[in-house]
């Protein structure tokens, strides 16, 4: 691709509306991965593990929810109290259903965007290729998982 070719704008946003959207449509709850680490993210403190945050976006669990190119705003109760929270689309680290578990980890920005295919091989694998997250281990044939209380 050449140098001088226009730059695209980051897919991330249209990806994080797509699949709320998508979520809601199949009568499930969309909720979003958030590196409260990153710069600009207004979320209470007491929302915040492990320097990550999960926040529901759904309709009925917050006020005013607007997902444009740069930020995620909305009004949300916690601990009972309504809060404006504020994230940088940048923040989102992932979108998936609470019911299920699908949806999609996001790759970084940067890891592919307008130049995905710069240094890529004829599989389209190069290295900019993010990896996509394993999948819960399965038990060998035959063996059931156990469980056991620990006190």
């Amino acid at each position: 691709m050449s140098d001088d070719a226009p730059r695209m704008t980051s897919y991330r946003p249209y990806l994080l509306r797509a699949l709320a959207e998508w979520i809601n449509d199949n009568g499930m709850t969309p909720h979003i991965l958030v590196d409260a680490g990153v710069a600009g993210v207004r979320v209470p403190p007491g929302a915040v593990r492990e320097g990550k945050v999960v926040l529901n976006i759904a309709d009925r669990a917050v006020v005013g929810l607007n997902i444009d190119n740069e930020w995620i705003e909305f009004t949300a109760r916690f601990g009972g109290v309504s809060q404006p929270v504020s994230v940088p689309v940048g923040a989102v680290l992932a979108v998936y259903a609470r019911e299920t578990g699908q949806g999609m980890v996001l790759p970084e920005e940067g890891a592919g965007g307008a130049h995905a295919h710069d240094d890529d091989g004829p599989d389209g694998d190069g290295p900019d290729a993010p990896t996509p997250p394993a999948g819960p281990a399965e038990p060998p044939a035959g063996k059931r998982p156990h469980l056991r209380v620990v006190k």
